[in-house]
């Protein structure tokens, strides 16, 4: 297999949700126990990388290995499996597939072929490798966030529709079990809350961004322009503004009470050791999207029971620069031309993984 080659899930392979939930200890604590003793669920909705062999045909050639990690958040995958393993307050839930086959941050549709076909008429419109403007029909996109042709463009209707059953088909096996289980785990933790299990429960919606965008060569070193910039750590985010207050827009509240999102960031400053206050910044880039506000919708409809019980729920988005995941030797890796992706140094995956439970640790000491 050459570098550049795609990275495959064998045919047929389903995925339970045994096999993509998290939790230390497992061989000692059960599930249960651990949902019983955690009061943090993290989710990771674009970890996958490698991608089902049935949806293989219908990738555009050019769709080399570089660019199909980098339209991941493959990054996160290891770090947050490793969190788990070492802190008996998470649990996760990590999603087997990637992104392309459809994105669980975004609201699913009933049936994905209107956006779809939307989204192969935009790009149509633009023109090949020019910008376009997805929004609203982005669950399956037809070209990455550089505008590389990532799904062929099929030649016909019977084609289009041979192929969107074969994306429904293969989400089945690892996308929808991945929403199911973190859907179900939501419920279990706010149930559980209820029940006085804990006095605050947090859903974390967990993933990274490179700073730079990919060049036709492969090379990620295109830089991104100043508004849509990273901080030098991670940006977490509560659909509010940069303190994490109410922006004032109807239906679209902060998911995670400001005072304890400031609390939060402070905290990652602690944990990760941050060289300057706006390496961790509130709700920039990024307001955070489906997952956080959908949790919140769920918090809202059982506010009463929560006041009722003492209990708060929040749910934030946590943006974390790739660079500073993947760190300088592997981050230079990717700025030259290539078609490959890079290693990771388990030490280094380690570091994060403690520093996130260090932030975590530190942020349940200040409250």
């Amino acid at each position: 297999m050459s570098v550049g080659a795609r990275v495959l899930i064998p045919h047929g392979t389903a995925f339970t949700p045994d096999d993509i939930t998290h939790w230390a200890d497992r061989g000692s604590r059960s599930l249960e126990q651990a949902i019983a003793e955690a009061d943090l669920l993290v989710s990771a909705p674009h970890a996958g990388s490698a991608i089902p062999a049935e949806l293989d045909e219908f990738l555009a050639p050019e769709f080399t290995r570089r660019l199909q990690f980098d339209y991941t958040d493959v990054a996160t995958e290891a770090v947050v499996r490793r969190w788990a393993e070492i802190d008996p307050r998470i649990v996760a839930v990590v999603n087997p597939h990637p992104r392309m086959v459809r994105d669980p941050n975004r609201k699913r549709p009933d049936d994905i072929r209107p956006q779809l076909r939307e989204a192969f008429d935009r790009v149509a419109a633009a023109g090949p490798m020019n910008r376009v403007d997805l929004s609203g029909v982005d669950p399956i996109r037809p070209v990455t966030f550089s505008f590389f042709p990532l799904i062929r463009v099929p030649a016909d209707d019977a084609e289009f529709e041979r192929m969107a059953t074969a994306f429904e088909a293969a989400a089945e096996l690892g996308l929808r079990v991945y929403e199911r289980t973190r859907d179900g785990l939501l419920e279990r933790f706010v149930d559980g809350s209820l029940r006085g299990e804990r006095g605050l429960f947090t859903t974390l919606s967990f993933h990274d961004t490179m700073n730079t965008t990919t060049r036709i060569d492969g090379a990620v070193n295109v830089p991104r322009a100043a508004k849509d910039e990273l901080p030098d750590i991670v940006s977490l985010s509560n659909r509010g503004d940069l303190l994490g207050e109410d922006r004032g827009v109807a239906g679209d509240p902060p998911t995670m009470r400001p005072e304890l999102l400031r609390e939060l960031a402070e905290a990652h400053r602690i944990g990760f050791a941050a060289p300057h206050p706006d390496a961790v910044l509130l709700n920039q880039p990024y307001l955070g999207s489906q997952e956080i506000t959908q949790a919140g919708e769920l918090f809202r409809s059982r506010a009463e029971e929560a006041a009722r019980a003492g209990v708060e729920f929040a749910a934030v988005q946590a943006e974390f620069l790739r660079e500073f995941l993947l760190g300088e030797a592997a981050t230079a890796v990717l700025h030259e031309p290539g078609e490959g992706w890079v290693s990771y140094d388990e030490s280094h995956i380690d570091d994060l993984a403690q520093a996130c439970k260090r932030s975590w640790d530190a942020f349940r000491a200040a409250i």
